[in-house]
């Protein structure tokens, strides 16, 4: 089967729609954004998505659309009652957990679970499971998937992995009878880009889609933007060159070092896998306006290294690929040329970029072959050149970076 496909990208400040072709070459794009007093309330999700493929639907066809995917805000979670109404409005990712839940997690999952944390899903959902009239508490992109086909009783690997799923043994663990935690009040789990059910007639005339259109398992945000990139390789590297830097490696063994903040994604039979700096562009905006740093990155020889050994944070602690939270910023001696100054410190997170990849290396990780670069720092030439200079491998172009694009691949890979 064969024919285009959509991705959705759900987040706390919109919808966006991309639709592609079989080869997922982008062939237009739609959004719509939810006010930021909405982005708990389940309705404005659905109405941004209604919106966002309106737009969508203004700028091509979507007679020839065959599936549908979508990611949203990976932590994000929702209870609902056995119709899938919502039961009060959602936790967002950042919000906090109940401690005591929290802290209940510690003894009992092992260190290496995403599930840990101050937001933790599975604290959220040890609180949650006694809320009257629960049937299932779904992540984001489960309770959008519901609306399409009606059943809202699924979940992917991926939204599920900080809800405590296990993405090795591919299941549900054990330690959730320990913890009193009732796993038939959370979805089944599926791998992202299995098809979960047909879009529902009445959604399909109302939206205007093809009463065909294949609903498949989504994944998360972050997830979706590395598929969007294009990596396929065992060893492709997609580094987030935006206010911080965030790496994300393709590979054949699954890590997991929580010091670090690195757990896996399962996609397929392959893991996604990394970790994020506090180094990145917030600390060249500290230091310069975007038209001086255009300006003072055209004055710089990127074949040339720096003399300079920086490790550029804005204030103390890292947490990757150096777990310290009381490491100190390294940005002097400041040269009085400012381009001396820019080309330290842009050499300086490019080594803390080659220090990253190194970090997933040893402990398991296949060697970087390539790295696709994403974010506004991926526009400056001379911090690519730099880049692959210091990396000691090939830059290769990002096919896209919307997440929504990552999202309609899993919805073509529905079609195989």
């Amino acid at each position: 089967m064969s024919g285009v496909a959509i991705g959705i990208d759900l987040g706390t400040g919109g919808a966006r729609a991309a639709l592609v072709d079989p080869d997922a070459l982008v062939l237009a794009t739609g959004a719509a954004p939810i006010a930021p007093t909405r982005n708990r309330d389940p309705g404005a999700w659905w109405h941004a998505v209604a919106r966002a493929l309106a737009a969508l639907r203004g700028r091509a066809s979507l007679a020839a659309a065959c599936a549908l995917a979508i990611d949203g805000t990976s932590g994000t979670v929702l209870p609902v009652d056995a119709a899938g109404r919502p039961l009060g409005p959602a936790s967002l990712y950042n919000d906090p957990a109940d401690p005591e839940n929290v802290a209940s997690l510690v003894d009992i999952l092992p260190a290496t679970s995403a599930a840990h944390g101050a937001t933790s899903p599975l604290a959220k959902f040890l609180h949650l499971q006694y809320l009257p009239g629960l049937a299932r508490m779904l992540h984001q992109a489960d309770w959008i998937a519901g609306r399409f086909t009606g059943q809202f009783d699924a979940t992917d690997e991926n939204n599920a992995l900080k809800t405590g799923y296990d993405p090795v043994s591919r299941r549900w663990p054990n330690f959730l009878s320990r913890l009193s935690a009732d796993p038939a009040r959370l979805p089944s789990v599926h791998p992202p880009g299995t098809p979960l059910g047909t879009i529902l007639p009445d959604v399909a005339d109302t939206l205007g889609l093809p009463r065909r259109t294949i609903i498949a398992a989504g994944t998360t945000d972050g997830c979706a933007a590395f598929l969007a990139t294009g990596a396929t390789e065992i060893g492709e590297g997609v580094t987030s060159l935006g206010t911080t830097l965030t790496l994300k490696q393709l590979s054949d063994t699954p890590l997991f070092a929580p010091q670090f903040g690195i757990y896996s994604h399962r996609l397929g039979d392959r893991w996604l896998a990394g970790g994020a700096s506090n180094v990145g562009g917030a600390v060249l905006a500290a230091h310069f306006e975007p038209a001086v740093l255009a300006r003072l990155s055209a004055a710089i020889d990127p074949a040339v290294e720096s003399s300079l050994d920086y490790y550029p944070l804005l204030r103390p602690g890292e947490r990757f690929p150096i777990a310290d939270p009381a490491l100190a910023p390294r940005v002097t001696p400041r040269p009085d040329d400012d381009a001396a100054f820019l080309h330290g410190l842009l050499e300086g997170i490019a080594r803390v970029e080659a220090l990253g990849y190194n970090r997933l290396a040893e402990l398991g990780g296949p060697p970087l072959v390539a790295v696709r670069s994403v974010g506004g720092g991926a526009l400056n030439a001379t911090w690519t050149v730099i880049r692959a200079r210091v990396l000691g491998v090939s830059m290769r172009p990002a096919a896209a970076e919307q997440a929504a694009v990552g999202a309609a691949r899993l919805a073509l890979a529905a079609l195989s």
